[in-house]
C-alpha cells in the first residue's frame, strides 16, 4: 500500500506518466545504462583469467576441462575407497564416510555441469576469442572501452529523457494549478495573499521538478545499475552475496527514518520561503512608504529575521542530509567486509563449506572472488548516488503535499450542476433580505432588502466600514449571502453560471487594475472578438482617444506598465470606462472610480457616465457631490443596514445621517465648486 506521506507525489507521477513514448525511451536507456554497468564489471573475470595464468581464453577453457576431468577421477577414486572402507568400519565411522562419499558425489556433480558449460563455450571461444594471451587482453580493454562510450551514450540520452519527462508534468502541473488558482474565490487572495502562492507557483514547483528528475534518473537508473552487479555477483555465489547483505534491513529502517525526517524539515522550509515571498512582496509594494518614512533600515530587521528562519530550516536539511552519504558508505563497508572475511576464507581454506555451510558447488578461484569483490564495489556508487537523492524526493514530495493543498481546494463560488438561462438584464435586481458575514459571528451586512429597476441607477453611501462594497460585491457573486437571496429579473444568482452573470456585468473599482500590456489589449480586454475600430469608439465614448493618440509615445500600441504606471490616476480610469462600455454591460458598478483622479478628469468621467448609464441599471458608491447628481436613487447605509431610500432632496429633509455627511462631505465640495 502507498505510503500517505508520497500520495500528492503519487499524483505528479501520474501526471508525468502521461507522456509514455519518453517514460518508455528513459526506462530503455536506464537499462541500457544498467546492462552495460554490469557487463563492464563482468570483464574483470576474463581479464584475471588471462593476466593471472598468462594463456589465452581458448586455452584456459581447456585447462579448465582437464582440470574438472581431474577432480572427478580423483572424487570416483575417493568413493571408491570410502565404499570398501565402510564394510568394516565402526558405526562413527560409517556416519563419516556417508558424509564424505555425499561431500564427493556433489562435487563430482558440480564437476561435470562445469564441464557441460566449458563445451558449450567453448567452439565459439575457439572461433571468436585471440589465441595469444596479449591480443586477448588487448581485446578486453577495447571491449570495456567501447561499452563505457556506449553506456555514457545511454546516460546522456537519458538525462535528456527525464528532463523533458520532468519538465512536461511540471508544464501540465503549473498550468492545471493556475487555472484552479484563478477559480478560486476572492476571499482566498485576500485571505492567504499573493506571496503564498507565488511561493508555491515557484520554489515548489522547481522542488517537485527536481525530486521528478531524481526519481526518474537516478531512482530508475542506478537501482539499474546496482541490480546488474548483483547478478553478477550471484552468478558467482548467490550464497555469499545473501551473507554479504545481512544488514540490507537494518539500512532500509535507518533510510526510512532519515526520509521522514527530510520531508517535515523540507516541509517547514517552504512555509519559511511563502514567509519571505511574503516579506518581499509587502516591502516593495510598499515602497513609496518605506522611503517617505525612512523605514529602510526597520525593513532590513524583518527580512534579517525572516531569512534567519529560512536559515535555520535550511540548516536543518542540511543536518539532515549530510548523514545519507555516510549511512550509506558505511552500510556499503560492512557489506563489503562481510564478503571480504568470507570470500578470504572459502579460497584460503580450497573448500566450498562455510562453518559447516556449503557455500558453492564447487571451491571459489581466487579470480571469481575478485571479481565477486568487483561486483560489490560497483553496487557502491549507484547506492552513494541514490543517497544523494533522498533529500530531494523528500523536498518534491512536500512541495507537492503544498501544491495539492490548493488544488484540492474547491470554491464556495461555484456554477449549479443544471445552470438556468439568464437573458440580458431587463426587468429587475432584488436583494431579498440579505445578511453577509466573513467570519461567523461577524455580520457586514442585515436584512438589506433593496429592489433596483432595470435602467435604475443608485448610489450607495454611509460611513467608511458600513458594508457598501460588500453589498456591491455580492451582485457579481465575488461572494454569495450567509442568507436570504439575491435575484436577477427574478432568477436566484447561484442558478445561473458565473460566466453568463458576470458578462452582463461592468465594474470600474477605485483602483483601477489595467496589466502590463498595450493600451489596446487593455481596453479589450474581457471582449477578445473586438477590433481595432471597437476600441476606438470605446476610447473616444470614454475621453480617452485623444491623449492616447497625443500624449503616449505609441498611441494604441503604447505598453502602460506594471499596473498601469506609466499613466495617471486619470488616464487610468479613463481607459477603465473605455474597457466598461466596450464590454457593454448591462449593469455597471462603480466603487469610488473618480475619487483618486483630479477636478478636470473627474469632469470628463462626468461626461462619460451621464451618457454611458442610460438605459442601463447602475450601481455606484461614492461620496462625490457630481457623481450623486446622476442617481435616481440614493441608499444610506450605516453598520451594514440600510436606513433609508430616496432622492437626495428627500434624504436631506428625512435621514439625519446624511444630512451630517452631506454637511461634512459634500458642501464643502459644492462650495470649492
Amino acid at each position: 500500500m502507498k505510503s500517505p506521506r508520497m500520495k500528492n507525489f503519487g499524483r505528479v507521477i501520474r501526471l508525468a506518466l502521461r507522456y509514455r513514448f519518453t517514460f518508455a525511451l528513459s526506462l530503455v536507456t536506464a537499462l541500457g545504462v544498467g546492462l552495460l554497468w554490469g557487463a563492464n564489471i563482468a570483464t574483470v573475470y576474463p581479464f584475471l583469467e588471462v593476466a593471472f595464468k598468462n594463456q589465452s581464453l581458448s586455452q584456459g577453457i581447456d585447462a579448465k576441462v582437464e582440470r574438472s576431468n581431474e577432480i572427478i577421477r580423483k572424487e570416483t577414486a575417493k568413493i571408491d575407497s570410502l565404499d570398501a572402507e565402510l564394510a568394516h568400519a565402526s558405526p562413527e565411522r560409517q556416519q563419516a564416510i556417508h558424509y564424505e562419499t555425499a561431500a564427493s558425489k556433489d562435487s563430482i556433480a558440480a564437476e561435470r555441469r562445469a564441464i557441460e558449460r566449458y563445451k558449450l563455450i567453448r567452439p565459439y571461444i575457439k572461433r571468436y576469442l585471440p589465441k595469444t594471451a596479449w591480443a586477448t587482453v588487448v581485446l578486453f580493454v577495447g571491449v570495456l572501452l567501447l561499452g563505457t562510450a556506449v553506456k555514457d551514450l545511454f546516460i546522456i540520452g537519458n538525462s535528456i529523457l527525464v528532463a523533458r519527462l520532468a519538465q512536461l508534468a511540471e508544464f501540465d502541473l503549473r498550468k492545471l494549478f493556475y487555472r484552479r488558482t484563478l477559480r478560486m474565490d476572492l476571499a482566498t487572495f485576500d485571505n492567504e495573499g499573493t506571496s503564498d502562492l507565488m511561493s508555491r507557483f515557484t520554489y515548489d514547483m522547481d522542488s517537485l521538478a527536481s525530486g521528478l528528475v531524481a526519481l526518474f534518473g537516478k531512482l530508475v537508473r542506478e537501482p539499474l545499475k546496482a541490480i546488474a552487479c548483483l547478478v553478477v555477483a550471484a552468478a558467482i555465489c548467490w550464497r555469499l552475496l545473501i551473507l554479504s547483505l545481512v544488514i540490507a534491513p537494518l539500512a532500509a529502517l535507518a533510510i526510512n527514518w532519515l526520509a521522514k525526517m527530510l520531508k517535515r524539515a523540507n516541509r517547514r522550509a517552504m512555509e519559511e520561503m511563502a514567509q519571505l515571498y511574503n516579506r518581499l512582496e509587502e516591502t516593495f509594494r510598499t515602497i513609496k512608504v518605506v522611503k517617505a518614512f525612512t523605514t529602510e533600515r526597520h525593513e532590513r530587521w524583518r527580512f534579517h529575521l525572516s531569512s534567519k528562519q529560512y536559515y535555520r530550516r535550511a540548516m536543518k536539511i542540511a543536518r539532515y542530509d549530510s548523514l545519507s552519504n555516510p549511512m550509506t558508505e558505511i552500510m556499503g563497508v560492512l557489506t563489503i567486509c562481510l564478503a571480504l572475511l568470507a570470500g578470504a576464507y572459502l579460497v584460503l581454506s580450497k573448500q566450498p563449506y562455510l562453518l559447516g555451510i556449503r557455500m558453492s558447488d564447487r571451491p571459489l578461484s581466487l579470480e571469481l572472488v575478485l571479481t565477486f569483490y568487483g561486483a560489490l564495489a560497483g553496487m557502491a556508487d549507484p547506492l552513494r548516488k541514490l543517497s544523494d537523492i533522498f533529500s530531494r524526493l523528500q523536498r518534491a514530495a512536500a512541495a507537492s503535499d503544498r501544491i495539492y493543498a490548493m488544488l484540492d481546494r474547491e470554491p464556495q463560488i461555484r456554477d449549479p450542476q443544471r445552470p438556468k438561462p439568464l437573458p440580458r438584464h431587463h426587468r429587475d435586481l432584488v436583494f431579498d433580505h440579505v445578511d453577509f458575514a466573513y467570519q461567523t459571528g461577524e455580520p457586514v451586512l442585515r436584512d438589506i432588502g433593496l429592489s433596483i429597476r432595470a435602467g435604475e441607477t443608485i448610489a450607495l453611501v454611509g460611513p467608511n466600514g458600513c458594508g457598501k462594497s460588500t453589498l456591491a460585491n455580492l451582485i457579481p457573486r465575488f461572494a454569495d449571502p450567509t442568507s436570504g437571496e439575491i435575484r436577477l429579473d427574478g432568477i436566484r444568482l447561484p442558478d445561473v453560471r458565473l460566466r453568463d452573470l458576470r458578462r452582463q456585468i461592468g465594474l470600474v473599482s477605485q483602483e483601477t487594475l489595467l496589466f502590463d500590456d498595450t493600451v489596446l489589449n487593455n481596453i479589450r480586454y474581457g471582449s477578445p472578438r473586438a477590433t481595432e475600430a471597437d476600441v476606438i469608439r470605446a476610447a473616444k465614448a470614454a475621453h480617452a482617444h485623444s491623449f492616447i493618440e497625443s500624449r503616449l509615445p505609441n498611441g494604441y500600441q503604447t505598453v502602460v506598465g506594471t499596473s498601469g504606471s506609466r499613466l495617471s490616476g486619470g488616464q487610468r480610469q479613463r481607459i477603465a470606462l473605455a474597457r466598461a462600455i466596450l464590454h457593454d454591460p448591462a449593469i455597471l458598478i462603480l466603487d469610488e472610480a473618480t475619487s483618486q483622479v483630479d477636478l478636470e478628469s473627474e469632469r470628463l468621467i462626468q461626461q462619460v457616465l451621464e451618457t454611458f448609464i442610460r438605459d442601463r441599471t447602475a450601481v455606484l458608491i461614492t461620496h462625490r457631490l457630481a457623481t450623486l447628481a446622476l442617481a435616481d436613487r440614493i441608499v444610506v447605509m450605516d453598520a451594514g443596514r440600510i436606513l433609508d431610500v430616496g432622492s437626495h432632496e428627500q434624504l436631506l429633509a428625512r435621514c439625519e445621517l446624511y444630512g451630517r455627511l452631506h454637511k461634512i462631505q459634500f458642501a464643502p465640495l459644492r462650495q470649492s465648486a
